[in-house]
């Protein structure tokens, strides 16, 4: 596989990682990038843009991220609260008054970001068309009633996470969060990442799709626990009902799914775009400014949620609106905060160390946090510094 690219030294393991990911972890097209105290140090992508085409990945090449959307999201939310517009405290009907319907009025703005809210499924899951539709996603998990007392537990709300935190942003600021992450965020950066893909930037992304496993062991395929693979088996379990809370599942490929704003699943980016939007929580980039004030950056990964998750089963972490270095998505170290995408994406950042990690495919697989390819480079990286 030719691997375009550059690597700054020190960081070659990462090179030969990306470049095994191919020839034994079966990708078929990808792209990896990582900062270093707001600098490039790796950026790389190799294969075909689309995941059953021949037309080669470049370098500009973007891809749907699925779930790892959810981060940038989350840093919309705890901007607002930097610039005081959003107090994270205060009950989310304070600024939203149709959500405290069925028993969700002491529910608190963290809650939506620790997935503590109570409300990961709806009892009558929405359409893709209805799913786009930000006024009837909204309704819809206004008058959900919650499945556990809010802010008691945490189970991970894969898809109405969207409307929890597209249509809180929508009440505070009065606009689409997609609009406001490219004028706050991705347009000042100069970060390729999108919610609501524009029409002109449609070129750009590829093909997706899901992809089976190698069948080489040294693929290091993986079995999920049974309890999980009965819950995803289960039409009545929570986790199930989760991830339908949108029936049929989109076609990610579908240009208006893309154009859509679903800020839990389909933000689209580059792999410089989502690295270099964690390079700037941490830390300027290219001696450019930085969106979050050391104070948030504590906030986004203190520990609210911890244990066994209500939805997914496995024992997750969650900050606000973040992963946490854990079992369930080990990160680089445990300073590090970020959001997988399911089965493939994966952005995050480490302040300790100053890095910024961003990888995009092409072919998703099954798993849910922890994918084998995005951990091969996130071992490497962790090589590369001398802390393996």
């Amino acid at each position: 596989m030719d691997v375009n690219g550059a690597v700054a030294e020190g960081f070659e393991p990462v090179g030969e990682a990306f470049a095994r990911n191919f020839d034994v972890l079966g990708d078929r097209g990808a792209a990896v990038a990582v900062y270093r105290d707001g600098h490039r140090v790796v950026d790389l992508w190799a294969g075909a843009r689309d995941v059953d085409g021949t037309e080669p990945w470049r370098r500009g090449t973007a891809q749907v991220v699925r779930s790892a959307t959810k981060g940038v999201a989350a840093a919309v939310v705890l901007l607002l609260h930097q610039r005081g517009e959003l107090d994270l405290d205060a009950p989310v009907g304070e600024y939203w008054p149709e959500f405290k319907a069925a028993g969700k009025e002491r529910t608190r703005v963290w809650h939506l970001l620790a997935h503590r809210a109570g409300v990961p499924v709806l009892d009558t899951p929405l359409t893709p068309a209805q799913a786009a539709d930000p006024d009837l996603g909204a309704e819809a998990v206004a008058a959900q009633a919650p499945v556990w007392e809010p802010g008691t537990d945490h189970g991970y709300h894969a898809q109405t996470y969207s409307w929890l935190t597209g249509e809180l942003v929508r009440r505070v600021t009065g606009r689409d969060i997609g609009e406001w992450i490219a004028g706050e965020i991705a347009g000042p950066l100069g970060a390729d990442l999108w919610l609501g893909l524009p029409d002109g930037e449609r070129a750009r992304a590829g093909r997706v799709a899901q992809i089976d496993p190698p069948a080489d062991p040294r693929g290091l395929r993986t079995r999920p626990k049974r309890e999980v693979s009965e819950a995803y088996a289960d039409p009545a379990s929570l986790t199930r009902r989760a991830f339908a809370a949108i029936t049929p599942l989109p076609d990610e490929n579908d240009p208006a799914y893309r154009a859509a704003t679903l800020p839990a699943s389909n933000g689209v980016a580059t792999a410089d775009g989502l690295a270099r939007f964690y390079a700037s929580l941490i830390g300027e980039v290219d001696g450019g400014s930085r969106l979050f004030t050391p104070e948030t950056v504590e906030l986004a990964r203190a520990e609210r949620s911890a244990g066994p998750d209500r939805v997914l089963v496995v024992a997750t972490r969650f900050g606000l609106g973040y992963m946490l270095h854990g079992a369930a998505s080990p990160l680089l170290s445990p300073t590090s905060f970020g959001h997988p995408g399911r089965g493939g994406a994966l952005g995050f950042a480490d302040p300790d160390s100053g890095i910024a990690f961003g990888y995009v495919t092409n072919g998703f697989r099954k798993s849910v946090t922890a994918d084998p390819r995005a951990q091969a480079l996130v071992r490497a990286l962790r090589a590369s510094l001398g802390s393996a």
